[in-house]
């Protein structure tokens, strides 16, 4: 690949090809298609595909002709700056098509292969340039223009046409409107903006706060426990010691699901944000930073989504490129909260999905470590939810990962956790209850409920059903049924007043019956899952979970909740010969039947109101649908 400019660039390219209008004009077009595969290819570890070559080559063919014409017509524009496949940093390969510093502007293109855009291609593009606006250092004093191209539309429209905050020209209208640009000061240096910071400004970090507080995140905000205002107040003082002092702490949270590991976490995160006074624009550059990382992508997805905002939470899979594949550098936070960190994967899966040697646990240690002077490390641990490949060593990997550190750390974690940390002196290892949060949030019976599953899925079916009569005399609704319309009517009628209320279908990835009684629990399908509006949107939205129609499956359910589920038990799980018999088989996976266990205590766990168990009417499931019915759950009339 060549570059335009005599200066060092890092190893690992942010974009796939930067040059000016005139030098882009003047490139060979097969040598510029050529430029974006291989750092497409350098980037993501795979080829494009022929659609997204074809994508690039109707761009280029529309951007020739309009540069061409703009060249003649605007002469400063010869050494306005194109900057194609912008890759938005710790964002999971966001990318606009074309980003163009110009006129001391910064306009970002979008181009669909269509007539006409959707509501989903506007909102796109006006989340780029969104997100450029407020979180990149280099374009806080210049202007900030959404652009979308549709690129089939037929009709040139005698104006441009703004839609939603996006300028939607048609392929032809692109010259006029670039010889159109007003001249904004400073100028845009093209090297500084695309090796400038990404980063939240403290206005972001405001808002952010202020919704956490004032708006709904029902799976957060309704938690109530005594707990957690003690745990917090631990938190925010070992920052201060671990500052003042110049250590390294290392706090493991372990919790029932729903015992608001989340929300400690979140709260953590964006009280370190805050400072005393109501202005946060006297933030300095240098005040503490903090992120909030998960490996559960779904709930990034929907925190994200629900929020409104890209700045706190993250992927922790991001987190491992910047930090450690691509370039082995510092974080700018010095707290670093990992959130499902029971899905920390073991070294021989972290070696396979990015290269990295060791496990994750030890890897995020490792980068910890490179915060200069101290930092504050959280790992927030669900207990009995290892679903993934790769995630079966447990707690064990953060005992090698402090092996392999090379700082002193401490380590602050619940007595049951205490005997497997070997690897660090005594008069380091801290104590205390306050670290496993056993109380649920989701319900005052959720102990119970935890209970109930543990005895069902250990094959205790009379002890199962010693339990369900104190739940469900205290409201806790538990139905057993092998119609699936009939508990799609209950939950229907039963929350069609309350539209607040969530309630949708569950289903194990591993159930190979269920998509033939309607339970579209399959790869493709259940990867096209929108999470975010599966969760968040009201019951009214075609995307929304109360519309019965996509299945979540444990992997987008984890760490989330709804007010009453639908548990679709497919035949990966089924009782045989007086035990639990796993059917499945997985490569590389060292006890298939604890992960599909594993799996059905998520999907069990995720109701506050209650749930309904459907197992489809395939006589293979006869036995199993018995011992549930032995277990106590009542059929759904």
């Amino acid at each position: 690949m060549m570059h335009q400019f005599a200066i060092d660039f890092p190893h690992f390219f942010n974009y796939g090809w930067l040059g000016t209008i005139a030098q882009f004009v003047d490139f060979p077009q097969d040598d510029w298609l050529d430029s974006l595969s291989h750092a497409y290819q350098t980037l993501y570890q795979h080829r494009p595909t022929a659609t997204q070559k074809q994508a690039w080559s109707d761009c280029a063919r529309i951007l020739r002709a309009q540069f061409s014409r703009l060249l003649s017509s605007r002469s400063d524009s010869v050494n306005w700056t194109l900057i194609f496949e912008y890759e938005l940093p710790r964002e999971g390969g966001r990318r606009p098509d074309l980003v163009l510093l110009g006129a001391g502007q910064i306009l970002v293109f979008e181009f669909k292969q269509k007539r006409s855009p959707s509501l989903a291609d506007l909102d796109q593009v006006a989340a780029y340039a969104r997100d450029l606006a407020e979180y990149h250092g280099g374009s806080a004093q210049n202007p900030v223009t959404a652009i979308l191209v549709p690129t089939r539309q037929e009709e040139e429209r005698s104006n441009s046409t703004p839609q939603y905050s996006v300028q939607v020209l048609h392929p032809q209208q692109i010259a006029n409107y670039l010889n159109a640009l007003q001249e904004y000061t400073p100028p845009i240096d093209p090297v500084a903006w695309v090796n400038a910071d990404y980063a939240p400004l403290p206005s972001i970090v405001q808002a952010a706060q202020q919704i956490f507080q004032q708006e709904p995140l029902p799976q957060i905000r309704r938690a109530h426990s005594a707990g957690i205002p003690d745990l917090i107040a631990y938190l925010n003082q070992l920052v201060e010691r671990a500052a003042q002092h110049h250590e390294r702490h290392l706090v493991l949270i372990t919790g029932v699901p729903g015992a608001g590991k989340t929300l400690v976490g979140l709260q953590f995160v964006y009280q370190t944000h805050l400072i005393r006074g109501d202005d946060l624009r006297e933030i300095q550059p240098k005040e503490r930073q903090a992120i909030f990382l998960s490996g559960n992508a779904p709930l990034v997805t929907v925190l994200q989504y629900a929020l409104k905002s890209r700045v706190f939470v993250q992927a922790v899979r991001n987190f491992y490129i910047d930090h450690e594949v691509r370039k082995q550098k510092a974080p700018r936070e010095q707290i670093i909260v990992f959130d499902e960190a029971q899905r920390a994967w073991d070294a021989e899966r972290m070696a396979e999905k990015y290269g990295i040697t060791g496990a994750a646990s030890g890897t995020v240690i490792r980068i910890a470590e490179r915060s200069p002077d101290w930092c504050v490390l959280v790992g927030l641990i669900g207990e009995g939810q290892k679903i993934h490949v790769g995630e079966e060593d447990g707690m064990e990997q953060w005992n090698i990962g402090l092996q392999q550190a090379a700082s002193l750390w401490h380590v602050h974690c619940a007595p049951e956790q205490a005997h497997y940390f070997t690897a660090i002196d005594s008069a380091c290892l801290h104590l205390g209850d306050r670290f496993n949060l056993t109380t649920s949030l989701r319900t005052h019976l959720a102990k119970d409920v935890q209970d109930w599953v543990a005895h069902l899925l250990a094959g205790e079916f009379a002890a199962a059903a010693q339990i369900m009569p104190h739940l469900t005399a205290t409201g806790f609704d538990a139905y057993l049924t092998r119609d699936l319309e009939r508990a799609k009517a209950y939950c229907r009628d039963r929350y069609q007043t309350q539209p607040q209320k969530r309630y949708g279908l569950l289903a194990s990835s591993r159930a190979r019956n269920l998509p033939k009684y309607g339970v579209a629990n399959d790869f493709k399908t259940t990867q096209r899952l929108k999470v975010g509006a599966w969760y968040v949107d009201p019951p009214d939205s075609e995307f929304s979970c109360c519309q019965l129609t996509h299945v979540a499956t444990e992997f987008s359910s984890q760490g989330l909740e709804l007010d009453l589920p639908i548990v679709c038990w497919g035949n990966d799980l089924v009782w045989r010969d007086d035990s639990w018999i796993s059917t499945t088989r997985q490569r590389n996976v060292k006890n298939p039947l604890r992960l599909r266990l594993n799996s059905y205590r998520v999907l069990l766990t995720r109701g506050r109101d209650g749930f309904i168990i459907y197992i489809p009417p395939d006589p293979a499931m006869d036995n199993t649908y018995e011992k549930l019915r032995s277990a106590g759950l009542e059929a759904l009339g």
